[in-house]
């Protein structure tokens, strides 16, 4: 079985110092032993922008990990990721809800794991709960 992994997996597994750290290894390496690892490639575009990795870091990473890219979202991602965009910005207008607002790579990562039977690693159990309903999440 392939998992798919989000960003917040990866940052967490390359900073010693975050309070999940371990459990995101643990996790890979639960996920990992179950089969496949891959990103889809908004992941990959987020990964781009953490702090001291540049794109040859973020290659040889994948590369020495077996990490794959799923380069390609099809029609079909994203009408599930708009929908589910949509959905989510209508129920936090409908309740005034506060804090951050999510961004449409988050969706797409969520409807990249749906669409293709993947189970998705992610600290941010409670969004994709929320969002995708139907998506497999394992516990970190």
């Amino acid at each position: 079985m392939i998992t798919a992994l989000d960003t917040n997996i990866l940052v967490s597994l390359w900073n010693e110092d975050d309070s999940l750290n371990l459990p995101a290894k643990a996790a890979m390496r639960a996920a990992l032993e179950q089969g496949g690892l891959v990103i889809a490639a908004p992941v990959f575009s987020e990964l781009l922008a953490s702090p001291l990795k540049d794109e040859p870091f973020l290659d040889g990473f994948l590369a020495a990990t077996g990490i794959s890219v799923d380069w390609s979202l099809d029609e079909t991602i994203w009408r599930i990721a708009g929908r589910a965009f949509l959905a989510h910005a209508t129920r936090r207008r409908r309740r005034r809800e506060p804090g951050p607002r999510r961004i449409v790579a988050d969706f797409l990562i969520g409807a990249h794991a749906l669409q293709n039977g993947f189970p998705l690693l992610t600290l941010d159990e409670r969004f994709f709960r929320a969002a995708f309903p139907r998506l497999v999440l394992p516990n970190v």
